[in-house]
């Protein structure tokens, strides 16, 4: 299997969002970024060049190795923001039947303009993908929960 080329960076997420040029554009980022970070309870670590994503699914590929990728994530482009709701569109369908104007992809949705869109509605769905996405991440290896001793019985 070839390797991910996107990985978590070091790279600032507070310069990358104020770096911008479009200022409505970089505060529905700035909101987005806020949601997502309240959702995960994850700080923003940017992955690649321009992704900004929160908190760590882990899941076992074929090859038995642990993959390590972002819960969610968002993504600025010229027109739009894409955000990953990597858990797949298709369990929010109701939602996004709320949602506004909106486009999607497998796992991406883009909006034009946080304005336009229910914020309420993008929330639920954000938090709902982080909790579907938190229920299904395998515990890194030497991780594993610890057993509670037994307390010893008096005779």
């Amino acid at each position: 299997m070839a390797a991910r080329k996107t990985h978590s960076t070091k790279a600032s997420v507070a310069d990358f969002l104020k770096a911008i040029p479009d200022p409505r554009m970089r505060d529905d980022c700035r909101a987005v970024s806020r949601i997502m970070q309240a959702a995960s309870g994850a700080r923003p670590r940017m992955w690649g060049n321009n992704l900004v994503g929160f908190g760590i699914h882990r899941r076992v590929e074929s090859n038995g190795r642990v993959a390590e990728w972002m819960l969610i994530a968002f993504s600025p482009r010229r027109t739009r923001i894409t955000l990953y709701i990597m858990d797949g569109l298709h369990l929010h369908g109701a939602l996004l039947a709320e949602l506004g104007p909106h486009a999607v992809g497998k796992a991406c949705l883009h909006v034009k303009r946080l304005s336009e869109i229910r914020l309420p509605v993008l929330t639920k769905i954000i938090h709902a993908s982080v909790h579907n996405r938190k229920r299904t991440s395998v515990r890194p290896a030497g991780k594993a929960k610890a057993k509670k001793a037994k307390p010893k019985r008096k005779a």
